[in-house]
């Protein structure tokens, strides 16, 4: 989610001072609106005010003004250096004045301002833009701001201001024209009868904030000029007011993520002028029967709402249109074959519907500059259609968690800009052929397509090639025989590796250290042999921090509610788990000091846990459980202040475990299994014998059981299993990083392994990348 993004192109104005024109067309810009980029034609008043140039002083009234505003801040972010009393304010920085020795604009964006706006700057009685966005002020906003009787631009985004919007009790007109109070903490219920005094209003950003009740409808009537409309992002409830038909000019609404319910009324179809509709993320219901009005619409975004019915063949007559979004709703039907016909298409998100059909029923030839189609999770069926071949620009294609089936086409290969494409769980066969023609697609960075070429064979090493550009590879739960094959080793940019749920046997190569990038390893559910082998723990960046990468085209699912935008929000993660590894767990394991989850679960590894994982202060997960590990719990673990998923269940450890401290807050699962630990919270409780035992061996540092884990948060995924799919439990890097060091209860135990639904599998409901 991303907000701030420009509703206007920068448009250079020669000869302004300060360039404040310039930065006066981003007032508008803030809105939390993510998906929307969009050129406002209402703004024509905004641009016919030009700046005279500045004068050569000021009235010792204004320089009083600012001074006191300068007074009242606790942080003034080094105005001061150019900000004195014995000075002319029309040089000072940020101010410029007419010719007529007025103050017209003060523009203070990004300048690290902190504490409250005073109510003198209302004193400046000739101001006409005034911007302080992106600072951290805080308080209320002044009336005599809002209700000012000079001020036409206004924008303050971006700040911690709080409390309400009061209503304005006078009938005397405002000159106002563009408002921008957008990601702020405003509450309350947002002003009606306000806007009866401000005829001249053209835009209002209220984006990002909580304001309560129904929209309000009033500046329909009151400005015939009013043309843009965000209300996105706070908690406004009630049906979408018919009352907005009277926005005649309007050509911007959005007002998503809300509480909204009931119907689009019919009213919301005769805003002809329309070019961007947003509501996603309400609770709207009803069909798109009469969106064919809209025919300037360039932006569609009903997303994440309760739609039902077809889309209609009368979405063909949108000839402008340029992004669709229809993502989580509950449309079915066939695509209509007239979704050809707009042309100017760039996006079309159209997953978590129930759409069916054949793709083939839509030209995609004629559709040249789509570079995002995103149909996951869906009915459609058949093959995937030539045309869509042809779409050149398309940057990100997911077709996964649909009914089609075949092979891949060696057309794939004309998507030169492709690079992001997920068809998992598509019935795809024959592996060695689909990535032989994949390997073409020489910008591929990220590719899933686990869940296919069941029950084949691994392609053997000198059959594949391409790929150097791939960052991310899936190939999970596709039951492949064979072993680990070298042409991975040519991936010399790869950061994610999914091999788990297949059949690979054999060892992992010593070559898997040579992968400098690579640092989410999931070998996890084959049959892979020998002991753990120095190679995997001596992987570069398994032992420093991860390097920043570009955004993935579309988000990565791990669940519904779960999504990664970059590679970087997979978690540094080694994953062994359900093998067949023998041997001891390598004291050389200590030196992966990035490490946030280790998984050496459902093997038979032997001896003791080694004193040097307690080296890995990062980590958040350790799965050690149902190997034959011996001896007792090393009592540094203490030490791994950010651990919150713990299991050493069935193995042959002994000793007490501690009644106080973290580690007495896990419940017994944590550790069955084990006959010789003893404990308040397993059957066998300990005898005092064991107890001096412990406490005399403490004291040789050869610790049996003092073990407390103290955590920074948990990831959320409350209860998912250990167990045998012990993948199934790893925490959200981006969820636990947030918000570590603040203390918090550790979250309980996960339950017995689970048949389906391991990390990556598309087919299994919250758990699947996608």
């Amino acid at each position: 989610m991303h907000i701030g993004k420009s509703f206007l192109p920068t448009i250079a104005c020669k000869n302004t001072p300060h360039s404040v024109t310039r930065e006066l067309m981003k007032l508008i810009c803030n809105s939390k609106a993510s998906r929307l980029a969009i050129p406002i034609l209402g703004f024509a008043l905004v641009l016919i005010l030009s700046l005279a140039s500045p004068t050569t002083s000021c009235t010792e009234q204004e320089k009083s003004s600012l001074l006191q505003f300068v007074a009242e801040l606790s942080d003034h972010g080094g105005l001061t250096s150019s900000w004195k009393n014995d000075t002319d304010c029309c040089k000072w920085e940020g101010v410029a004045c007419s010719s007529n020795r007025t103050v017209t604009d003060v523009s203070l964006a990004a300048r690290g301002l902190q504490g409250h706006i005073s109510p003198s700057l209302g004193n400046l009685t000739g101001l006409l833009r005034l911007n302080l966005s992106n600072n951290m002020l805080s308080g209320g906003l002044p009336e005599e701001l809002v209700y000012s009787n000079s001020i036409i631009v206004l924008d303050v985004s971006f700040n911690q201001l709080n409390g309400g919007l009061q209503e304005l009790q006078s009938s005397t007109l405002r000159p106002l024209q563009v408002l921008n109070i957008s990601s702020n903490f405003f509450t309350g219920r947002f002003p009606s009868t306000t806007w009866e005094v401000m005829k001249s209003l053209v835009a209002l950003n209220a984006s990002n904030n909580s304001f309560t009740g129904q929209i309000p409808t009033m500046y329909c009537v009151s400005a015939p000029s009013f043309a843009l409309l965000d209300l996105s992002y706070n908690q406004f409830s009630g049906n979408v007011p018919p009352g907005l038909r009277n926005c005649s000019m309007l050509t911007s609404l959005s007002a998503g993520s809300n509480n909204l319910s009931g119907n689009l009324p019919d009213e919301l179809f005769n805003l002809i002028l329309l070019e961007h509709l947003s509501f996603p993320n309400n609770q709207l219901e009803g069909s798109l029967s009469g969106i064919s009005k809209l025919k300037n619409l360039v932006t569609l975004d009903l997303g994440g709402n309760n739609l039902n019915g077809n889309v209609p063949d009368s979405i063909g007559e949108l000839k402008r249109l340029e992004e669709l979004h229809l993502d989580h709703n509950n449309i079915s039907g066939e695509l209509p074959s007239t979704l050809s016909n707009c042309t100017n298409l760039m996006i079309i998100d159209l997953k978590s519907n129930s759409f069916c059909g054949e793709l083939s029923n839509v030209n995609f030839s004629n559709l040249p500059n789509l570079k995002i189609l995103d149909l996951l999770r869906n009915n459609f069926n058949g093959p995937i259609p030539e045309s869509i071949y042809s779409c050149s620009n398309l940057t990100a294609l997911r077709l996964s968690s649909n009914m089609l089936h075949g092979q891949l086409s060696e057309s794939i290969g004309n998507l030169k800009s492709l690079t992001f494409l997920s068809l998992v769980n598509s019935s795809i066969s024959n592996i060695t052929g689909a990535l032989q023609i994949l390997g073409s697609c020489r910008n591929l960075t990220t590719l899933f397509i686990g869940h296919n070429f069941f029950n084949e064979a691994m392609p053997e090493d000198d059959t594949i090639d391409g790929f150097e550009n791939l960052q991310v590879l899936a190939l999970n739960h596709c039951s492949l025989s064979g072993n680990i094959p070298f042409w991975l080793s040519k991936l010399r940019n790869l950061e994610v590796l999914l091999l788990y749920g297949n059949q690979l046997t054999g060892s992992v190569p010593d070559w898997i250290n040579s992968l400098n990038f690579l640092f989410h390893v999931n070998l996890s559910n084959n049959s892979l042999i020998g002991e753990i082998p120095t190679a995997l723990v001596d992987m570069p960046m398994l032992k420093a921090d991860k390097i920043a990468s570009k955004a993935f085209e579309l988000p990565v699912y791990k669940s519904q509610s779960r999504q990664f935008r970059m590679p970087i929000s997979f978690s540094t993660t080694l994953n062994l788990g359900m093998n067949n590894f023998s041997g001891v767990i390598p004291e050389e394991i200590g030196q992966l000091k990035a490490l946030l989850s280790l998984f050496l679960g459902y093997n038979k590894l032997t001896g003791p846990i080694p004193q040097s994982i307690c080296n890995l202060t990062n980590l958040e997960a350790l799965d050690l459980s149902s190997n034959h590990l011996t001896g007792a719990i090393p009592t540094a673990l203490n030490n791994l202040h950010f651990l919150s998923k713990f299991n050493i269940s069935n193995n042959d450890l002994e000793g007490p475990i501690p009644t106080t401290g973290q580690l007495s807050t896990f419940p017994s699962s944590s550790f069955d299994g084990n006959p010789k630990l003893c404990g308040p919270m397993l059957a066998h409780h300990c005898d005092l014998a064991e107890a001096i035992f412990s406490a005399k061996h403490k004291g040789d540092k050869v610790e049996k059981v003092i073990f407390a884990i103290a955590f920074g948060c948990t990831s959320g995924e409350r209860g998912r299993g250990t167990g045998p799919d012990a993948q199934l439990w790893q925490p959200s890097a981006a969820a636990v990083t947030a918000a570590r060091g603040a203390v918090s209860p550790r979250i309980a135990a996960p339950p017995p392994r689970v048949a389906s639904g391991a990390e990556g599998d598309e087919t299994a409901p919250g758990w699947a990348w996608k």
